[in-house]
């Protein structure tokens, strides 16, 4: 008898998108960003500076096939060739591992400049937060980065540590935001334990107590927006303030961190966490103007 699958609920859904209006053959410039994450890669095609394709899946065991994977998945609802790139730049933590890059670019600085492009040149402060680690940078008109805070000494309050609860509650991660507001009564203490080995031993023990899942829910998702609170707070927050990441998806956390920074957060029509590959496509696109793209 074959062994039953066990279901992933920390699985969030890969996809990809292309600009049907835009006709790459009549681009002078195209450059592509690859964002190499712990957890995520994205890849982001742009045709003169502006975005053509892009793709976000799940980083693999390998960083060289993740970065040929997530540059596949973007091509692949388009019919260009990938020798057409003029330019490519990596970024996040597998930058270096980027085989087809021209040069690679912190992820720091192309989450600045990627933030500017999605959500516009008014943005000053942008808090990333990856899949292990939490950036807090503040930037000027342009998207350069002028301060930044990261904290990346474990998981907790990141896209790991939450994938983490996902599966140890049973609750699908794109659902975790919405049923973290669905208990009865006020609002829980957040979990005090800061490491998510520790986080998830108290988590059992409040299910042991008779807790709900939402509540757990609620007093992890409370607990990730103070860590992340403690971290913008440092860097000091200017408005206009804008989130990067997949963290951004999750009302559960950002309506909690969001009263305690008491800004309203910057609204986009791009996917959030392709910010740091659209930064790398921005740099690629500028390198170019100035003569310094592939010799044909």
């Amino acid at each position: 008898m074959a062994e039953e699958k066990k279901e992933e609920f920390w699985r969030w859904t890969e996809s990809n998108w292309n600009n049907p209006d835009i006709d790459w053959k009549n681009s002078k410039f195209i450059t592509v960003g690859i964002d190499v994450g712990s957890v995520s890669s994205q890849s982001v095609i742009m045709t003169d500076g502006k975005i053509f394709a892009y793709s976000n899946m799940r980083t693999g065991s390998d960083s060289p096939d993740s970065a040929r994977n997530a540059l596949k998945y973007a091509l692949e609802a388009t019919d260009m060739p990938e020798d057409r790139m003029d330019y490519c730049i990596g970024t996040g933590y597998g930058r270096v591992n980027v085989p087809f890059a021209d040069r690679s670019i912190t992820e720091i600085a192309c989450h600045a400049r990627g933030a500017n492009f999605i959500y516009g040149s008014k943005v000053r402060t942008v808090l990333d937060v990856g899949g292990q680690d939490i950036k807090a940078i503040q930037c000027d008109e342009k998207g350069k980065v002028t301060n930044f805070l990261m904290n990346d000494k474990c998981a907790a309050g990141t896209g790991r540590g939450m994938e983490v609860f996902s599966d140890l509650l049973g609750v699908p991660i794109n659902e975790v935001g919405d049923r973290s507001f669905e208990f009865k009564g006020d609002e829980p203490a957040a979990v005090s334990s800061t490491c998510v080995v520790y986080a998830k031993s108290e988590a059992n023990g409040l299910l042991r107590k008779g807790w709900t899942k939402e509540e757990v829910l609620a007093a992890y998702c409370k607990a990730m927006a103070e860590r992340i609170y403690s971290l913008v707070e440092r860097v000091g927050v200017q408005p206009e303030f804008a989130v990067t990441g997949g963290m951004a998806k999750n009302r559960g956390v950002m309506e909690r961190v969001m009263p305690m920074i008491g800004l309203e957060r910057m609204k986009t029509e791009w996917d959030t966490q392709i910010a740091g590959a659209a930064g790398a496509a921005l740099f690629g696109y500028s390198l170019c103007q100035r003569g310094k793209g592939r010799k044909k």
